[in-house]
């Protein structure tokens, strides 16, 4: 059945319209954005389809330019639509992070943090730089790994905090495996990384570890 014929409260746009589009299953707002389906699916039935051949929503947003165009009925131009909207919702995340007080949108950094580390494939460390206010400075990658591992240097973490008059960092590193759970060197490294801030009186504020589907606070587990 075609969504047209469907009941008009049940159909995506309008059910996004009437309830928010927090109401809607992932296949419904990937429905919105496909628009139409194929011969035989809706774009309901096609978002199933892609989003169970990819493995989850985030896989296919993550997806390569030739896996996602070799699925049947997407193709390069859809690619790039669908990377603009990823990219205008980090943009946004950022614009709000920047904001003002970057504890005050917890919701948005952990955001932020997931589009930009979640789906890599290796590991990278990050430094968000922030002034007396907490309002952020610069967020940067500083060390960029392995698939399992990276070597990061406090001593460069204390540089790059210095140069730019950073008065707290937060702290984030993604673990490609899909395990948020931070490792004993993950706790090891932030001890180190306190100590050495601490000697520019530099607060560390907090450290991420971030994946696809989940990320853990070493604030918020009593690890900082």
């Amino acid at each position: 059945m075609a969504i047209t014929d469907w009941p008009v409260g049940e159909r995506p746009r309008e059910k996004l319209i009437e309830r928010g589009a927090a109401a809607l299953s992932d296949a419904e707002l990937l429905a919105i954005f496909l628009r139409v389906g194929v011969r035989g699916k809706s774009a309901v039935d096609l978002a199933r389809d892609l989003i169970g051949h990819f493995g989850t929503l985030s896989g296919l947003c993550h997806a390569t330019p030739d896996a996602f165009s070799s699925f049947p009925g997407m193709g390069l131009a859809k690619y790039a639509q669908l990377q603009a909207i990823m990219e205008i919702a980090r943009r946004a995340l950022a614009e709000d992070i920047g904001a003002g007080d970057v504890l005050g949108a917890p919701e948005a950094v952990r955001g932020w943090l997931r589009l930009h580390l979640g789906a890599l494939p290796h590991e990278v460390f990050m430094v968000l730089l922030l002034d007396a206010q907490n309002r952020l400075i610069l967020a940067e990658t500083l060390f960029r790994g392995t698939l399992t591992q990276t070597s990061v240097y406090p001593r460069e973490v204390v540089k790059f905090a210095l140069t730019h008059n950073a008065a707290a960092v937060i702290l984030a590193h993604n673990h490609p495996s899909g395990n948020a759970t931070p490792s004993a060197a993950d706790q090891s490294l932030t001890r180190d990384l306190r100590s050495a801030l601490a000697l520019i009186d530099v607060r560390v504020l907090d450290h991420f570890v971030v994946t696809r589907a989940q990320i853990t606070s070493f604030a918020e587990s009593g690890l900082l």
